[in-house]
């Protein structure tokens, strides 16, 4: 993976040797990984972790952060009992919990926080956790509102704090392969990219249709802390479980699922941005009274040449399935899974030519002068390979690698994969689907400066 590679060493790569190549440097990767914090750090040397927000995505997070050698949870923070009692079922009894972050932040023994929080609140607890001097894991989308993320970045900039934004496949082997066959030219200039997120509408919890406990009440939830910054509504335990389906706390598909989109993109193009965008949707299906779209589509103008086109489908009716393809001028890239796969166009050495309507003596000097001109070629001169194929073995994981980066981080104070600004500029594109649905228009963004035009 830190070996350059140039055009003419992919293409002698054979796809099997590829295949074996990359699982060879994903083990020794980890190996390395694991023995290194071994080596550096005493067995009582640990990075003091604390969760604030304990849902679905908190506890998952949490789970695999706690895989990274020297991590110990010491705390979580929950606006529900429930979620707070499960976290000391998993981690102990000896486990601090609170349904104010605040308690956790006050703390000397917190030295980082994962901020899994409904979107509404990432700016307050993200920034509030850099000014009592914790290093920030920061959930996707960065922001909710595009206000945020000029308050995110200036913080982490005032306070030296790392802040890792957690769209996880900034740290995945298969995208830094991805970007490195980018890179050196395997399918040319890249003209076209094609990326969905669909989800099959059975499965209601992929909906953001979470299930609701039955003790769910304004005794077990801590509604007003909740809502922050949203308007003040009576309790309402679907508006606290399900959360992702109203403007008011979340962001709907395009803050869950496009920034991931977006965040492939970047990283594997180098690009900051879209300069416009231009986005069409609506309930199709889930009509339970959510305001968000359940189907989004979304084209994006790219500055370095190349349109991507998004697509999330949650009336889609088969298995969930998420997945890119670049096209190039040479040939096309897709990522599905754990596998990265090129296909290479194989170029003829001469250009086409239709002579039938010449008369015969025109189509004998025609094909006269056109072979001298283009020797013909043996059909088995040099051609590059048809297809490569990249793979991870199939239970690697690239959240455990982002949460690997952020605790290098935090260790050495070197900056991480996913700061503040990629963060930003990843979901301030993806929300752009979301005001040009609104608003029904053709939306301009500065990907540089950051700011909606």
């Amino acid at each position: 993976m830190n070996h350059p590679l140039n055009r003419r060493d992919f293409l002698k790569t054979g796809g099997a040797a590829a295949a074996g190549s990359l699982l060879s440097e994903e083990l020794s990767a980890r190996a390395e990984a694991a023995s290194g914090a071994a080596r550096s750090f005493a067995a009582n040397d640990h990075i003091q972790l604390a969760l604030i927000g304990a849902g679905n995505r908190g506890q998952y997070t949490a789970e695999y952060a706690l895989q990274v050698p020297g991590v110990k949870l010491v705390a979580a923070a929950d606006c529900y009992d429930g979620r707070l009692t499960h976290c000391r079922e998993l981690w102990g009894e000896s486990l601090f919990t609170t349904r104010d972050y605040r308690e956790i932040l006050a703390r000397s023994d917190v030295d980082a926080v994962i901020v899994a929080t409904p979107n509404h609140w990432h700016k307050q607890a993200a920034v509030d956790a850099m000014n009592a001097g914790k290093d920030v894991y920061l959930e996707k989308p960065m922001i909710h509102a595009y206000s945020d993320g000029p308050d995110i970045i200036e913080t982490a900039r005032n306070t030296q704090r790392i802040l890792q934004v957690g769209s996880q496949r900034v740290s995945s082997m298969i995208y830094k392969k991805a970007k490195q066959l980018v890179a050196a030219g395997a399918i040319g200039q890249i003209t076209v990219i094609n990326a969905w997120w669909d989800r099959n509408h059975y499965d209601p919890v992929l909906a953001f249709d979470s299930s609701i406990p039955p003790d769910a009440s304004p005794e077990t939830v801590d509604w007003p802390r909740f809502l922050g910054s949203a308007p003040k509504i009576p309790f309402n335990a679907e508006h606290f479980f399900q959360w992702q389906k109203w403007k008011a706390y979340g962001n709907g598909v395009a803050g869950d699922l496009f920034v991931h989109l977006f965040s492939g993109t970047h990283f594997i193009t180098g690009a900051d941005g879209p300069t416009r965008a231009v986005a069409m949707g609506g309930l199709r299906f889930w009509k339970d009274g959510r305001d968000q779209p359940d189907v989004l589509l979304g084209l994006f103008d790219y500055p370095q040449g190349f349109d991507l086109h998004l697509r999330v489908n949650f009336v889609h009716g088969a298995a969930e399935t998420e997945g890119f393809v670049f096209t190039g001028s040479e040939g096309v890239m897709e990522i599905a899974g754990n596998s990265v796969t090129v296909r290479r166009l194989i170029h003829p050495s001469a250009p086409d030519y239709s002579i039938n309507t010449f008369s015969r003596a025109m189509q004998e000097k025609f094909l006269a002068e056109f072979n001298k001109k283009y020797p013909p070629v043996h059909p088995s001169g040099e051609l590059p390979s048809e297809q490569e194929k990249y793979s991870a073995s199939p239970d690697y994981s690239d959240v455990y690698d982002h949460f690997h980066n952020f605790f290098a981080a935090v260790r050495s104070r070197q900056p991480v994969v996913e700061d503040a600004v990629f963060g930003y500029r990843a979901a301030g594109a993806a929300l752009l689907a979301n005001l040009s649905y609104e608003q029904q228009k053709i939306v301009g963004w500065d990907p540089e400066a950051m700011r909606i035009i």
